[in-house]
């Protein structure tokens, strides 16, 4: 097989006649504008999982992973999504609860990128998002304890057929497993919006530091108590 030339493969950016302006956003609150470039995604032909994230986090001491898994929620305090929590990225959030995601939509030539603290969900809000999922999917989460060593595959369609045994009529309640939400609170949102002769826009909202304040030069201030910058790409 022929070895790739990465180093040439490139692409024109759509929309590189429409710059992310500072002055066009209608609204300076990072909350309202992730959810209206959500929406435009969602209805976005070709985008089939527009709220897929790739999820970043770290040991206590550092050593990162990452996985792409869906968003499944937003609320006034931030993000929610689900896991089982003896996987790897419950185990690193339960030592270091901090984390990053990323959503980059390659038809709209957009991204976002979303830095912040990570609280688990309640257990009522937990069991709220579990029973509202297909009952397979249930038992597709039961049947597995994630991250863990298995034998094959086999072991785990046994394990399935077991519980579909069991809870597949919808008679009986499957219950809750080790498995749950967690809510990332920002204090961080960049909006990326990338052009063909790769000067990118970045337009980055922070919760800001003690004392600090906008100087309407370089650090402005947006609604709610956040601040926003342009970043060089």
């Amino acid at each position: 097989m022929a070895l790739l030339d990465l180093s040439q493969m490139r692409k024109q950016y759509e929309g590189d006649h429409s710059p992310l302006v500072e002055d066009d956003m209608p609204v300076k609150h990072p909350m309202i504008i992730f959810k209206k470039w959500l929406a435009e995604a969602v209805s976005t032909e070709g985008i089939e999982e527009a709220n897929g994230i790739c999820l970043a986090t770290a040991t206590k001491d550092g050593k990162p992973s990452a996985r792409m898994l869906l968003l499944k929620g937003i609320d006034d305090r931030g993000f929610k999504f689900f896991t089982n929590y003896q996987s790897r990225k419950s185990e690193e959030l339960e030592s270091n609860p901090q984390a990053c995601f990323v959503l980059y939509w390659d038809q709209l030539s957009k991204q976002i990128r979303v830095e912040g603290k990570v609280e688990r969900l309640t257990d009522a809000e937990s069991d709220e998002y579990f029973y509202s999922r297909p009952l397979a999917s249930q038992i597709g989460a039961a049947c597995s304890v994630q991250s863990s060593v298995v034998p094959s595959r086999e072991f785990l369609m046994e394990t399935e057929s077991k519980l579909q045994t069991e809870y597949g009529d919808g008679k009986k309640v499957i219950p809750r497993p080790n498995w749950g939400g967690y809510r990332l609170v920002p204090d961080m949102i960049e909006f990326w919006k990338g052009h063909s002769n790769r000067i990118h826009d970045r337009i980055a909202f922070r919760r800001p530091v003690e004392g600090e304040q906008a100087d309407d030069t370089l650090i402005h201030a947006g609604e709610d108590g956040w601040l926003y910058t342009r970043l060089s790409p």
